[in-house]
């Protein structure tokens, strides 16, 4: 705040000096605050240039829209593209790319052709790899096979490795897996050395074809080199094609021979312990991943707990609940009914209640259960010691880790 007030003092004391600011340096103090993620100072800096007689270049609409955008201030950044436009100025291919990319990761996907379509119908700029890229996620979704059968050629817009494995990513998460296996083998033929990112693609690819042994026998030739995301994408890719047994058979070799493994990759090898029946396996690899040093995340807890519930692992359950307290976990919504199912460790509800770790509807369940409620009174007088300890604990950032193919 104390930066922002300096700036606007600056320019305060600039133009009541009567000192003319070039667009050029107007531009740049607003993408400075966009990329620090402030779109309503770069808002007012916008304004205030315009105020000074000082008329925004493209960069600068830009600048502005890409950082509204990505604030999810839609409209407001339409509304900028109309002004732009109004003023006289043409969109350029790098506008023309901020609004595809966006559109897509917004959802906006029909938005995102019509931008596309309309630069395509430009006269002096054309489409590059940058625009393909972004349009990846959406081609599928709306069986735009055109522009994959373009997109495919790489000789048409200079494609590059990262684009290559955006590419397979995309047929696998449109479900052509087949596609995927062909392109990596034409882009070794083409000339490019797979990374570990290509690599990923193709087990994710192999597994999504039921193609296990190959699979299988593909990562064991780089497993003992391999980092922490390639034993997560097959023991993951394995666990989708329903071979569970063989997920955990893989997971636990390559943690016996000590191979890089980071929380993410003993999420899902826990889970594939879980889904073939192993209970006793997962719980001594929930051990060993803290022991490790790595943290569960809420995934991983919640996952724990469910599986403990199953077996009616009441001892489980508890220590789990109190791990989950500590570190500040939310509790799911189906171990919250669970909790209410097998009438287990309701006494931890204040606590849990109390952090924030439940969701809307579980606080809105836990208001109409007057048999709770009643739970609740009787656990009213708690330990004022206890309750000072938990309260100054820190709280931590457990975000949501979702497995990716590449």
């Amino acid at each position: 705040m104390n930066a922002i007030r300096q700036v606007y003092q600056i320019l305060g004391l600039m133009v009541g000096l009567g000192v003319e600011l070039s667009v050029n340096v107007w531009t740049v103090l607003i993408s400075k605050f966009c990329k620090l993620r402030r779109p309503d100072v770069a808002i007012g800096l916008f304004y205030k240039m315009i105020r000074t007689g000082c008329s925004p270049n493209v960069f600068t609409y830009t600048a502005l829209i890409k950082a509204l955008m990505e604030s999810n201030m839609v409209i407001h950044a339409l509304r900028l593209l109309s002004y732009m436009c109004s003023d006289g100025l043409d969109l350029d291919l790098v506008l023309h790319n901020v609004l595809i990319d966006c559109f897509s990761k917004a959802g906006m996907y029909e938005d995102a052709f019509l931008a596309f379509d309309g630069l395509t119908k430009q006269i002096n700029i054309k489409p590059d790899l940058c625009t393909y890229t972004s349009l990846l996620p959406t081609t599928w979704r709306f069986e735009r096979f055109d522009l994959v059968h373009k997109i495919e050629d790489c000789r048409l817009i200079g494609c590059d490795l990262v684009f290559c494995n955006a590419l397979i990513t995309s047929y696998i998460k449109a479900g052509h897996p087949g596609r995927a296996v062909k392109f990596y083998k034409r882009m070794i033929d083409e000339g490019f050395k797979p990374d570990k990112h290509s690599f990923a693609g193709l087990l994710s690819a192999l597994c999504a074809q039921r193609r296990i042994d190959k699979a299988i026998k593909e990562y064991r030739g780089v497993a003992r080199t391999a980092d922490a995301h390639i034993h997560t994408v097959i023991v993951d890719g394995l666990i989708q094609a329903g071979q569970y047994l063989k997920a955990a058979i893989v997971f636990r070799s390559a943690a016996d021979k000590k191979y890089p493994l980071d929380s993410v990759a003993y999420a899902v090898g826990i889970r594939a312990h879980l889904r073939s029946g192993k209970t006793l396996e997962a719980n001594t690899l929930f051990d060993q991943m803290k022991n490790n040093g790595l943290e569960p995340n809420v995934q991983t807890f919640n996952m724990m707990l469910f599986s403990s519930f199953k077996v009616k692992d009441r001892q489980m359950v508890k220590q789990l609940l109190e791990e989950m307290i500590d570190s500040r976990i939310e509790l799911s919504d189906r171990n919250f009914f669970n909790m209410y199912k097998f009438r287990c460790c309701l006494d931890l509800l204040p606590y849990i209640r109390d952090l924030g770790l439940l969701s809307a509807k579980a606080l809105d369940a836990l208001s109409h259960d007057e048999s709770v409620k009643e739970n609740y009174e009787h656990c009213a007088e708690v330990d004022i010691e206890c309750n000072l300890v938990l309260d100054s604990s820190s709280s931590e950032d457990m975000s949501d880790v979702a497995v990716s193919v590449c």
